[in-house]
C-alpha cells in the first residue's frame, strides 16, 4: 500500500479523450474514451486518500462523522416550496441560492497558497507517510484549484464557474439580477487551544471550517439535481435544465475527495501526540474534540439561522413582486412550511 507521494503524483490528472465543455465554456476535468467524467487531479489522489484512511483504521483510530445528518437541518426552502415558487414565477429565489454557492466556491482560492505550519515540529509521530504530512505536497493546492480554478489555466472554469453555468442553463443568462454576496459563512476565529501556537490553532480550525462547509454543501447537490431533472420545474428549458443537473452531479463527484481527505486529516490529528507550548505531551483528541464539537454546533446553528434569513428574503421577494397573485403565493408558501419550522412562522394575515 503506497503511503508516500510526490506533489506531481498528487496533482496528476487522468488522460482525457474529450475536454469538459458546456456551451462556450470550457471547464476542468474531462471524459475518458468511454464517456465517463473524471475529476481533475485524481489520477492518484483518491488512491492516496483511501490508503491513508485505511492506515488510520488499522491504528484503531475512529474516523470523525461527516454525514450531513450531523447538522440536523434540511435545505430551505423545502423542495415542495421551491417547486411551487418556480411554478409561480419566483425563480429568482433559487437563482440567488445558486449564485451564492458559486461565490462561496470562489472563496476557496486561499487554499492554493495558505501557509501550513510545521506540524511535524509539534507532533511526535512521523508524518512522512500520513495524509497530514502531504497537505503541502499538493492536497491543499488541488482542493483550492478544484473550487476556484488553477491560476496557470484561467481558461478552465472550476466549481465557481460550474455553478454559474448550471444556473444559466436552467434559467438563461441574466435571467435575474446578481445578489449581494453572503458573509459570515465561517465560524469566527477565537483562541480556544492556548496550548498550541496561534498559527497552528488557526490552521487547524480553518481546515475544520472548510470541512463543515463541504458537509453543508453536500445535501444541496441532490436538492438541485432533483429540481433541475423534474420536467415541470423548467418546462421551457428542458434540455438545458437536464444538462444543469448533470453539471451539478459532476461538481458533487469532485467534492467527494474534499470531504474524504479532510475527514482523514481531522481523524489523524485526534490520534497524534502533540507537544504543547509548555513541552508536555497531550493526545490530539483532547485538543481537537472540544473544538470539533463546537465547530459542528456552530455550522448547524448557522444553517438554522440561515434558513430563517432565507425565509424572510423569500417572503419579502414574494411581496415585492408585481401582480395580484403575490398574497396567494405567500399564503401557499407558508402553508407548505416544514412542520418542524412552523413555530418560527407568523400566522398568515
Amino acid at each position: 500500500m503506497q503511503l508516500t507521494y510526490s506533489s506531481q503524483e498528487i496533482l496528476a490528472s487522468h488522460p482525457y479523450a474529450q475536454p469538459h465543455r458546456v456551451g462556450a465554456v470550457t471547464l476542468h476535468g474531462g471524459f475518458d474514451a468511454a464517456g465517463d467524467y473524471h475529476t481533475p487531479r485524481t489520477l492518484n489522489r483518491w488512491r492516496a486518500v483511501e490508503a491513508w484512511e485505511a492506515q488510520v483504521k488499522s491504528w484503531g483510530w475512529p474516523l470523525v462523522e461527516v454525514s450531513p445528518k450531523i447538522l440536523g437541518a434540511e435545505i430551505y426552502p423545502s423542495l415542495a416550496q421551491q417547486e411551487m415558487l418556480l411554478a409561480s414565477g419566483f425563480g429568482h429565489i433559487l437563482w440567488n441560492a445558486l449564485t451564492w454557492t458559486g461565490m462561496t466556491e470562489a472563496k476557496a482560492a486561499p487554499l492554493i497558497s495558505i501557509a501550513i505550519p510545521d506540524l511535524q515540529a509539534i507532533i511526535d509521530e512521523d508524518l512522512s507517510s500520513t495524509l497530514t504530512g502531504h497537505l503541502g505536497k499538493g492536497l491543499l493546492v488541488a482542493h483550492g484549484m478544484d473550487e476556484a480554478g488553477d491560476p496557470a489555466t484561467p481558461d478552465l472554469g472550476a466549481h465557481d464557474v460550474m455553478w454559474f453555468a448550471a444556473r444559466d442553463l436552467a434559467f438563461g443568462a441574466d435571467a435575474f439580477p446578481i445578489p449581494e454576496p453572503l458573509e459570515g459563512m465561517f465560524r469566527p476565529v477565537r483562541r480556544e487551544m492556548p496550548r498550541l501556537a496561534p498559527e497552528v490553532e488557526y490552521f487547524i480550525k480553518y481546515m475544520m471550517n472548510v470541512l463543515m462547509l463541504e458537509v453543508r454543501a453536500e445535501a444541496f447537490f441532490d436538492y438541485c439535481c432533483t429540481l433541475f431533472e423534474r420536467g415541470e420545474n423548467f418546462p421551457l428549458r428542458r434540455e438545458p435544465a437536464d444538462l444543469a443537473a448533470k453539471l451539478v452531479g459532476r461538481i458533487a463527484t469532485d467534492e467527494l475527495i474534499h470531504i474524504a481527505y479532510l475527514r482523514v486529516f481531522v481523524s489523524e490529528l485526534r490520534g497524534f501526540t502533540f507537544r504543547t507550548l509548555d513541552g508536555q505531551p497531550v493526545k490530539g483528541a483532547a485538543l481537537i474534540d472540544p473544538v470539533w464539537r463546537k465547530m459542528v454546533d456552530w455550522h448547524a446553528n448557522f444553517e438554522r439561522k440561515y434558513a430563517e434569513v432565507r425565509r424572510e428574503q423569500a417572503e419579502a421577494q414574494i411581496l415585492s413582486a408585481p401582480g395580484g397573485h403575490r398574497e396567494k403565493v405567500l399564503r401557499r408558501f407558508r402553508e407548505m412550511e416544514p412542520a418542524h419550522r412552523l413555530a418560527h412562522v407568523a400566522t398568515p394575515a
